[in-house]
C-alpha cells in the first residue's frame, strides 16, 4: 500500500515538495542546498507576512552563530532557482534593511508518495521533449538499477530495526556508483541523518580520516548530534574547529591527550551509535580505493561491533584501481565478507533495452531508429556515463535534432558511428572543447584545486576575480555541466565561499592534465599561499592539503614543513601507516634542502615519527 505523507504546494509554475526536499518546475527537479530549502519552506509557511532577518537566522540556523551573508547567500540561491528578478519579484520581496516576504499566491497539492515507496521515483509529466541526464534523481539516470535500489532498501531495514549495516557499492569509473546512492540517500527525507565524506586521490600522502572527518562535520547544524560528539568524541570534535570552537577546543585538546588508535575508534563508534537513538544515521563513503588506512580500521571496527544501533554505513570503490594498487581495502572487505559482516552490491554494465528505456524517457517524442540504442550500447559497453557523453555529443553535433517537438536522428546510422569518440576520455576533451575560453580555464583551474573547489582557491591560482568564477562556476553547475551545486563554507578568517565538487573524478583528471606542468605548478603554489594566508594560526589543519600544492609547485622548503605538521597531526591521531607514509615522504624532500639548523631539526623530527611508527606497526603485526 502506498502511503501519503509530506506538502506539496504549488505556487506558478513551480511546485514545492517538502517529503523530498525538493522544487519542481514541471517534470524537472530543481535541486536546492538544505539550509536553502529551509528558507523557503519558513517563507512559504508565513506567506504574505514580513519575517525579518533576525527571525530567519534564529529559526533555521538555531543555536549557531552565522552573519547575513548566509542568508543572502540562501536567498540569491533561491531566486536564481525561481528565476525571480529582485527588482519585480514575483516570489520573494525584500524589505529593505528589515526582512523578506514570499508574495505569491499558493495552492495545495495532492502530497507525495513517501520515501518508502519503491514507486516513488519523479517519471516526466510534459509531453514537451526535455533532455536533462546530469540532473540527480532524474529517472533515466536509474533505469537498469531497480534490483539495486531494492537491495539498498532491504539492507537499510536491517539497519532501522537496530542491526548495523556495512555495504560495499562496487564497479568501475562511469557505472554510476555515485548515481545509484545518491538516488537511494533522496528518497530518505529529512528523517534520517545522511552524512557524506570523499576519499580523494593525493598526489603525495594522505590524512588520517580524512573523509570522516569531512563527515562528522555535517553535524554542525544539528545541536543534539553536535552533544553527542562532545560527550562521547572529545578526540574527534577537536579535529573539527567548526564544531569545537575556538574556547571549547583548548579543554577538548587536554581530554585528548595520550589518545590510542583504540580510544579513537571506539569513540566514533559510541558517539555513532549514540546518534542513532536520536535519528537512524547513514554515513556514506564515496571513492574507498582512495581511503587511509585509519579510515578503513574505522569501517572495519564498526562492522564488528554488536551494538545495537540504526547505522548504515555505504561505501564505494573501484575493483580494478584496489586490485592494481594492492590497496587494503580488498584485505579488509574479503575479511569481513567471509564472516559475513558486509553485503557487496557489485554494478554492471546497462543492457541494450536500458539504453532503449533511457533514450525513451529523455525524448518522448521521437522519431529514432530502433537500431540508434544497439550502435550506443555497442559504442559504449553499457557505461552510463559514457552513454551519458554520446548522448550530449550527438545533441551538440546536431546530430540529434528537434524540430516541431519531435527528435530526430539527421543523419545515417553509418555515417554517425565514425565521429562518435572513441573511449570516455576523448568524449570528455570533446565536451571541454565546445565550452568558451573562460570555461575552460575555471574549470582547470579548479581541477588543480581538487575534487572539492573553493571559489576563493580557484580564483587565487588563477589570479582572477572571485566574483566573475562565482558566475561561470555557478552557470555550469546549474546544468549540472562538470560541477554539482555549490555549497556555502566558511574559512578561518570568515570569509564565505561557494564550494563545487566535480561530477566524476574523471573529469577532473581529464582537465588536470589538459594544464601544462609549469602552468599546473604555479596554480599549486598560488593556492597553498593563499591557503597559508586564510588559515593562519589554524594552518595545521590543512598541512596534508598544503604540502601537496607546495610539493606540486617545486616550493620543497615549504612541502617539508606541512609533511612534517601532517605527520605530527597522524601521531595525535594514532594513524601510524599514514605517519609513516607521511614522514617518509618529508625525508625524501628534506634531502633536496640546503644544509641549516632547521633542516637538520625537521629531519629528526621526521625520523622519530617514521620510526616509532614503524616499532608500533611491528608490535601490531606481531
Amino acid at each position: 500500500m502506498v502511503t501519503m505523507r509530506g506538502r506539496q504546494i504549488v505556487f506558478g509554475p513551480f511546485r514545492f515538495d517538502e517529503s523530498n526536499e525538493c522544487l519542481w518546475r514541471g517534470s524537472q527537479a530543481i535541486q536546492l542546498r538544505p539550509k536553502a530549502f529551509a528558507v523557503l519552506r519558513y517563507l512559504i509557511d508565513h506567506n504574505g507576512t514580513l519575517v525579518t532577518k533576525q527571525k530567519l537566522l534564529d529559526d533555521v540556523w538555531p543555536e549557531t552563530f552565522v552573519g547575513d551573508a548566509v542568508l543572502k547567500d540562501c536567498i540569491r540561491q533561491l531566486r536564481q532557482a525561481l528565476d525571480d528578478d529582485p527588482k519585480s519579484p514575483l516570489f520573494i520581496e525584500t524589505a529593505h534593511r528589515r526582512g523578506y516576504r514570499f508574495i505569491a499566491p499558493l495552492v495545495d497539492g495532492a502530497p507525495v508518495p513517501s520515501a518508502n515507496d519503491a514507486a516513488s521515483f519523479p517519471t516526466p509529466t510534459s509531453s514537451q521533449p526535455t533532455y536533462s541526464p546530469n540532473v540527480p534523481g532524474s529517472p533515466a539516470k536509474i533505469l537498469g538499477r531497480e534490483t539495486a535500489l531494492a537491495q539498498m532498501r532491504k539492507c537499510l531495514d536491517q539497519a532501522l530495526a537496530g542491526h548495523v549495516q556495512v555495504m560495499f557499492i562496487t564497479g568501475e569509473a562511469g557505472i554510476g556508483k555515485t548515481t545509484l546512492v545518491e538516488t537511494f540517500l533522496e528518497k530518505l527525507g529529512s528523517d534520517v541523518c545522511v552524512l557524506r565524506g570523499q576519499c580523494l586521490e593525493q598526489y603525495g600522502s594522505g590524512e588520517a580520516y580524512l573523509p570522516v572527518l569531512d563527515a562528522i562535520s555535517q553535524v554542525g547544524d544539528k545541536p543534539p548530534l553536535v552533544e553527542i560528539l562532545r560527550k562521547y568524541a572529545p578526540t574527534w570534535i577537536v579535529q573539527i574547529p567548526s564544531i569545537a570552537g575556538v574556547s571549547g577546543r583548548e579543554s577538548l585538546q587536554e581530554k585528548s591527550l595520550g589518545v590510542t588508535r583504540e580510544r579513537m575508534l571506539r569513540e566514533i563508534a559510541e558517539a555513532l551509535e549514540m546518534m542513532t537513538t536520536v535519528t537512524p544515521v547513514v554515513l556514506f563513503l564515496e571513492d574507498l580505493h582512495w581511503s587511509d588506512y585509519s579510515t578503513l580500521d574505522l569501517v572495519s571496527y564498526l562492522a564488528r561491533r554488536r551494538q545495537a544501533a540504526k547505522l548504515l554505513l555505504i561505501g564505494t570503490y573501484r575493483p580494478v584501481e584496489v586490485i592494481v594498487s594492492e590497496h587494503p581495502l580488498r584485505g579488509v572487505k574479503q575479511e569481513l565478507h567471509l564472516h559475513k559482516l558486509c553485503q557487496e552490491l557489485p554494478l554492471e554494465y546497462l543492457s541494450q533495452e536500458a539504453v532503449n528505456d533511457f533514450l525513451q524517457i529523455m525524448f518522448p517524442a521521437n522519431r529514432f531508429p530502433s537500431a540508434l540504442a544497439a550502435l550506443i550500447h555497442q559504442r559504449t559497453e553499457g557505461n552510463p556515463l559514457f552513454m551519458v557523453n554520446v548522448i550530449e555529443f550527438l545533441i551538440q553535433e546536431s546530430v540529434l535534432v528537434e524540430e516541431d517537438g519531435c527528435w530526430n536522428l539527421q543523419l545515417d546510422l553509418f555515417e554517425v558511428e565514425p565521429g562518435v569518440p572513441e573511449n570516455i576520455r576523448q568524449m570528455i576533451e570533446k565536451h571541454i572543447e565546445r565550452l568558451d575560453p573562460a570555461e575552460q580555464r575555471i574549470l582547470e583551474g579548479a581541477s588543480v584545486v581538487g575534487m572539492d573547489c573553493s571559489a576563493i582557491a580557484i580564483s587565487a591560482g588563477l589570479e582572477e576575480d572571485v566574483v566573475r568564477i562565482e558566475e561561470i562556476c555557478d552557470g555550469l553547475a546549474r546544468k549540472h555541466h562538470f560541477l554539482f551545486p555549490a555549497y556555502l563554507a566558511e574559512l578561518p578568517d570568515h570569509t564565505i565561499t561557494p564550494r563545487y565538487r566535480f561530477i566524476h573524478a574523471l573529469y577532473l583528471d581529464v582537465l588536470y592534465k589538459r594544464v601544462a606542468p609549469t602552468r599546473r605548478s604555479q596554480i599549486h603554489g598560488r593556492i597553498g599561499e593563499r591557503g597559508e594566508a586564510i588559515y593562519g594560526e589554524r594552518v595545521g589543519e590543512i598541512a596534508a592539503e598544503l604540502a601537496v600544492h607546495f610539493e606540486q609547485s617545486q616550493d620543497f622548503a615549504r612541502a617539508v614543513k606541512y609533511l612534517l605538521l601532517a605527520a605530527e597531526n597522524a601521531i595525535r591521531r594514532s594513524a601510524d601507516h599514514e605517519a609513516l607514509a607521511l614522514s617518509r615522504r618529508g625525508l625524501e624532500l628534506v634531502e633536496t634542502l640546503p644544509q641549516s639548523p632547521q633542516r637538520d631539526e625537521q629531519q629528526y623530527t621526521l625520523q622519530s615519527i617514521l620510526s616509532s611508527s614503524s616499532q608500533r606497526l611491528d608490535k601490531v603485526s606481531q
